[in-house]
């Protein structure tokens, strides 16, 4: 017997189908003696158009958010309708359907009349689908034969005041989910928690931000001391490389927390950093594994990370970025430049992705998402005008026609020769070299190159120096040789 988090996404939960489909990978693995708690998004696309109804009222549209309003009930009674037989169980998950799309339409009625929407007030919308869902998930889980209970994460999750990404109290947090959820799962009753949501002491209803649904599914994993969380998605694990660039990308059968983390950083479609951390104190092993591919093992994620010689894990690319440059001869020794210049670029609220550097002190280069471009060049003109007028810097300029490429893996720390060889590969088919940068655990080595060279620098680096890896293909939990968890070694 093992416990385990499971988290279904939007897309695993976004229709009659997939919600179907989402019960019975929890009823096996109930049968199979597993104690199960689920995390739950809204379904697919919900929450965007909550989002968009309230921001669209608070614009002056007073006629979008009656139109999403429609919509969302006819599309939650219909999976209600054709998915629960008993008559009692449908109209008390209907009830709660009608009853928060009502709350939904006064919100939005609110911030039409006031032409704002605050974050209290997006964080309340946004809140909506995953409050809807879960009482749905629940009752076909009952339907099933699963005992199961609807859990509104507000009582669990205790955050602070950012409402639209809160941090989480811990400590407190982890004292309600032990003492509301273990009872249930110790009893073998399933509980269905709303993903992305918590609140303040006062009660106030705040979301955990990008990736919070992964991020609810990790906590409550880590307060309930699971043997694993696994992460039900429509892919079949993390990938190499983006499909879309690169045809042969495949699934990475293991990888590490700290890989992960590089790769998410770098524009891969995978667990962000923050989602991860209560699993990586706890050594929780993470599965992202595919409801429409069950039978797939899927990518198991650990802390372990595999140092074989040749184990290059995937190659990733960030769109969307600016290379900044600030240069002059009189830079060479005058202190205090760079910290200024960074100073400049925080008060923009822009995060830098890459730093470069030469060792004559004559540049800096680095690079920030292509949106905050210009506030940042700016910012850095009057933050060092007093050395611009002494010629001391002789420009700051921008270059927005560049990528940011990415190899990750552990492996590249025991294998000599692994940035020559992608230099190398680089050079052959035509890739200038732009910009470099490598990170002192050697986890990863980034490359600034021109747009339109992306797809060509992704595709032959996976193929020089991705598919030669030997990563083995994980363990399944429930085969009978696998090993406990604590003896393990632990998306594009």
């Amino acid at each position: 017997m093992a416990r385990i988090t499971m988290k279904f996404g939007g897309t695993s939960v976004g229709s009659t189908d997939a919600l179907q489909r989402a019960t019975e990978i929890v009823r096996q693995h109930v049968l199979d003696g597993h104690q199960i708690a689920v995390v739950t998004s809204a379904m697919g696309g919900v929450t965007n158009l909550l989002i968009e109804g309230a921001q669209t009222a608070s614009s002056g549209d007073g006629e979008r958010y009656k139109v999403i309003t429609d919509h969302l009930r006819e599309k939650h009674q219909q999976a209600a309708d054709s998915l629960l037989h008993d008559p009692d169980a449908r109209a008390a998950v209907s009830e709660n359907v009608h009853r928060l799309l009502d709350q939904y339409e006064a919100f939005c009625a609110g911030m039409y009349v006031l032409r704002e929407a605050s974050d209290k007030a997006i964080a309340a919308v946004s809140s909506l689908g995953e409050r809807i869902c879960a009482p749905l998930l629940a009752a076909l889980l009952q339907q099933s034969g699963v005992a199961s209970q609807a859990i509104d994460a507000c009582t669990l999750i205790v955050t602070d005041e950012e409402y639209l990404n809160a941090g989480v109290s811990w400590a407190e947090s982890e004292a309600k989910a032990r003492h509301d959820l273990l009872p249930l799962i110790e009893s073998r009753v399933v509980p269905v928690i709303t993903g992305f949501i918590g609140s303040t002491r006062q009660g106030v209803v705040t979301t955990l931000g990008r990736s919070g649904s992964d991020y609810t599914a990790t906590l409550i994993g880590a307060f309930l001391e699971c043997d694993e969380v696994w992460i039900w998605t429509d892919v079949d694990g993390v990938m190499t490389a983006d499909p879309r660039m690169v045809p042969d990308a495949r699934v990475i059968p293991v990888i590490s927390y700290a890989e992960v983390g590089e790769m998410a950083y770098y524009g891969a479609k995978v667990l962000h950093a923050k989602t991860v951390q209560p699993l990586v104190e706890r050594n929780i092993p993470l599965r992202v594994k595919n409801s429409f591919n069950p039978s797939h093992p899927g990518t198991l994620i650990t802390n372990e990370a595999s140092t074989t010689p040749g184990t290059v894990k995937a190659v990733t690319a960030i769109r969307d970025v600016s290379l900044i440059t600030v240069a002059g001869r009189g830079m060479i020794g005058v202190p205090g430049i760079a910290a200024r210049t960074f100073m400049a670029v925080a008060k923009q609220q822009a995060n830098v992705l890459m730093i470069t550097q030469s060792s004559s002190e004559q540049s800096i280069c680095f690079v920030v998402p292509e949106a905050k471009s210009r506030a940042v060049v700016a910012a850095i003109q009057a933050e060092l005008a007093y050395e611009f007028g002494r010629q001391d810097i002789d420009s700051a300029w921008a270059d927005n026609d560049v990528e940011i490429i990415t190899v990750v893996g552990a492996g590249m720390r025991r294998q000599p020769g692994v940035a020559a060889r992608v230099f190398g590969a680089l050079g052959e088919h035509g890739v200038n070299i732009i910009a470099i940068a490598q990170g002192t655990s050697d986890y990863c080595l980034s490359m600034v190159v021109r747009a339109s060279d992306t797809e060509t620098a992704v595709r032959q680096i996976h193929k020089l120096v991705v598919l030669n890896g030997r990563n083995q293909a994980p363990q399944p939990l429930d085969q009978p040789d696998s090993q406990p968890a604590e003896e393990r070694e632990p998306t594009q």
